[in-house]
């Protein structure tokens, strides 16, 4: 939960120098990349629905 925390932060692009470098000592990677990885397809599959409900 903690590295889905940081990629939503990081998203928006807001994010605390302290809550940051916690970060870094917590996450790994792997973790970060995974989480990304998936809000970005949630991401992308939301605006898909949104168009879709837009064109209808």
């Amino acid at each position: 939960m903690h590295a889905f925390k940081a990629v939503l932060w990081s998203f928006l692009g807001v994010r605390r120098k302290d809550e940051y470098e916690a970060d870094t000592r917590r996450l790994t990677p792997q973790a970060v990349i995974a989480a990304g990885l998936v809000a970005a397809a949630l991401f992308v599959l939301a605006l898909y629905g949104v168009v879709q409900l837009v064109t209808r």
